[in-house]
């Protein structure tokens, strides 16, 4: 008898390629986490594609010992189309960056996200492009200075959550790149949701826009600058002696201070709930920012939709039950045919 195949591991996941990002890179981490988790997700690693585009994070497919692509510019969620519609089976990964997936490949990044496939799409934020040396991204903070922009980024700057979220993302999270456990559990959950789970890592460029993320990644003013999302408790954030809450006046969200044995809910802070229906909650939470609110870190939206794989099977399905298998030769000789002579 054969033997039982042994469990996977991390270590089947690492590839043999040399990991060449900066001193420092978020991306290490990130690779690190993903790789940690996989082996609860698949039971063989052929099962696994990664899709990536162009820059820093691109270099992800090589280090993932699965099948993987490294496409073009901004194009990696039409791959990701491509490969989930033909082989809904496995198990599909994008992974991409502020300037890939929000510049040139805003476009394609949005109506993958709209059709609802069932795959994880992973964005990370550095707020700068890194690969090709630090030019301002789409997520740029305004006043951004790099050698192209020297008197500072005067474009408004794009919020990927609230990008996700007007697509129609059924699964919108973020997470911060250093802190592994919290972000090893949105990874499980974005793998364990039916439709397309869009993840905000935050990322830090050490190099070219380095410490961008420093109040959220520090774990001393961490408490302070960000607000911990988890279904059914309020929004309390800060530390004892200084907590505060957020509220909704008219829409508009507020902070509400708090003493430490206040009842949250009775002062009015809001009660967390990823699963309502609406968007507008989750677009509420969206604007939150430095340093007026603290930033939202967790999952933000997590709703139910039909995916664009199952109806594509199940039209086909239809069509052949319809119609019958079809047939290519007469296909291609039925209706009006022409000569074109030699």
């Amino acid at each position: 008898m054969a033997a039982a195949a042994s469990p996977l591991t991390r270590k089947d996941f690492v590839s043999t390629q040399d990991v060449r990002w900066c001193p420092g890179c978020g991306d290490y981490s990130v690779l690190a986490n993903v790789q940690r988790v996989m082996p609860e997700f698949v039971d063989k690693r052929e099962n696994v594609v990664f899709i990536s585009g162009i820059g820093c994070s691109s270099r992800f497919p090589y280090y993932m010992n699965t099948y993987g692509f490294h496409t073009i510019h901004g194009r990696a969620p039409s791959f990701a189309t491509g490969i989930k519609a033909s082989r809904p089976e496995l198990s599909v990964w994008v992974v991409t960056g502020d300037g890939d997936g929000l510049s040139i490949g805003g476009n394609h990044l949005l109506h993958t996200i709209r059709r609802n496939l069932d795959i994880q799409i992973l964005l990370f934020n550095n707020k700068i492009y890194g690969l090709t040396k630090g030019q301002y991204s789409p997520t740029s903070d305004p006043g951004t200075r790099t050698k192209s922009s020297p008197e500072g980024s005067i474009d408004h700057p794009i919020d990927p959550i609230s990008f996700a979220l007007g697509a129609g993302a059924t699964f919108v999270a973020r997470t911060i790149d250093v802190d592994a456990t919290h972000m090893q559990q949105t990874l499980r959950r974005a793998h364990a949701h039916k439709g397309t789970a869009f993840v905000e890592i935050l990322q830090n460029c050490p190099v070219f826009n380095d410490l961008v993320w420093d109040d959220v990644q520090d774990r001393k003013t961490r408490p302070s600058s960000s607000i911990s999302l988890v279904h059914g408790e309020p929004l309390v954030y800060g530390t004892p002696g200084n907590l505060r809450g957020i509220g909704m006046q008219g829409g508009d969200p507020t902070v509400i201070e708090l003493e430490d044995d206040d009842d949250p809910i009775e002062k009015g802070v809001v009660v967390h709930d990823e699963f309502l229906e609406s968007t507008a909650y989750a677009f509420a939470l969206a604007t939150l920012c430095r340093p007026d609110f603290p930033l939202p870190v967790g999952v933000l939206r997590q709703t139910e939709k039909a995916c664009y794989e199952d109806m594509l099977e199940s039209q086909i399905q239809d069509a052949i039950d319809t119609h019958g298998p079809g047939d290519l030769e007469k296909l291609l000789h039925s209706g009006d045919t022409w000569q074109v002579p030699g």
